[in-house]
């Protein structure tokens, strides 16, 4: 009954291809959305603010920028660390030579940085597939982490090897460095993240998604119906290198406040992996489940046991974090591949025709 479809009538296509297809589904967006505007920054915390939701966003963007590449172009990543530290180091460098430059115009410009090293390593998808291109990458994962380190003029040669986030304000509000709010920062990384959210799902619905696609289903029948293999396997990378990229700056710039090279290395990128496998791979809302779940599940490890007086080590929250992700990880992949989103799919359409069983 919460899901009543009858009276709901399609009388075209554009209707019947509508991004609300149930008015349900832009009601349940609609309060998402006003929670996150408007009843989070009315009650939660600092702690919650930095712990848990700019946290979430940004993992969850990263995530959309690899389920863009391997859930809908069925291309293998495993250099996103790499590519979202590519998108650190533009952002720093844009607002370091150009002072004058809004920070989230030098945000949006990094995202095109990451994309042009991303196309560049993907080239090889063109000859290579599965498990070599998922090396091929690993390869880029190293050697671009080796090079933010070695390359002093990436961190402008300051002697500890890191990039400090500079003061920026944007309407007299300062937005990143030491004198930023949380809350300011959350609003920044929320409205980035819904508005890159927005383009992806379009993007996803349309041509190019159908193209990607197909692709990922078979690629040799994609390329006898007329698709271009290069293009649009060369596409997949750019639009996942932007958006990854995108996540990259935000991670530093409002959230971490200051990064060394190592913040990009593989645990980073198989964390973002993990984030899409639990998620969803080729579903948009399964990023935002898989986020929520991989961020919060070291907060409720931390402080359900002290809630009951059985204090826990830091050491232990995370040996049990890693050992929960990783049983999630093996059992989401026998019981269910598709994830969250699919969990999620599976009570949409029970509630639909509720209270008939099927």
């Amino acid at each position: 009954m919460f899901y009543r479809v009858a009276g709901q009538y399609k009388t075209s296509y554009q209707a019947d291809y509508a991004l609300f297809p149930v008015k349900q589904d832009a009601f349940l967006l609609a309060l998402i959305l006003l929670v996150a505007f408007v009843v989070f920054p009315l009650t939660a915390s600092d702690f919650m603010f930095r712990a848990l939701l700019i946290p979430v966003l940004i993992y969850a963007l990263a995530a959309l920028g690899l389920n863009i590449l391997t859930g809908y172009a069925g291309q293998l990543s495993l250099g996103t660390g790499a590519f979202m530290g590519v998108g650190a180091y533009a952002c720093y460098k844009l607002v370091t030579i150009f002072p004058e430059l809004n920070v989230i115009v030098a945000i949006a410009l990094s995202g095109f940085f990451s994309a042009a090293v991303g196309v560049a390593f993907g080239l090889p998808s063109l000859r290579i597939k599965g498990f070599y291109l998922a090396i091929a990458t690993l390869a880029a994962q190293f050697f671009l982490v080796w090079l933010f380190q070695k390359w002093g003029w990436l961190y402008n040669y300051n002697a500890s090897g890191a990039i400090q986030v500079p003061n920026t304000q944007m309407f007299g509000v300062t937005i990143t460095g030491a004198r930023a709010s949380a809350m300011s920062q959350y609003f920044v990384v929320l409205s980035v993240v819904c508005i890159v959210t927005f383009l992806a799902i379009n993007v996803t619905r349309g041509r190019i998604g159908r193209t990607w696609k197909a692709v990922r289903d078979m690629d040799i029948a994609a390329e006898l119906v007329g698709i271009n293999l290069m293009k649009a396997k060369l596409s997949a990378f750019f639009v996942s290198s932007y958006i990854v990229g995108i996540a990259g700056a935000l991670f530093v710039f409002l959230w971490r406040g200051a990064a060394e090279a190592d913040l990009f290395d593989i645990q980073l990128s198989f964390r973002v992996l993990f984030i899409a496998i639990i998620g969803g791979l080729g579903s948009i809302l399964g990023n935002y489940l898989g986020a929520l779940l991989i961020v919060a599940l070291p907060v409720i490890i931390g402080t359900v046991p002290a809630m009951f007086g059985l204090p826990i080590s830091s050491a232990m929250v995370e040996h049990l974090n890693t050992m929960i992700i990783g049983a999630l990880i093996i059992g989401f992949l026998i019981v269910e591949p598709h994830g969250l989103a699919r969990f999620w799919a599976v009570i949409r359409e029970k509630l639909i025709i509720w209270p008939f069983p099927h």
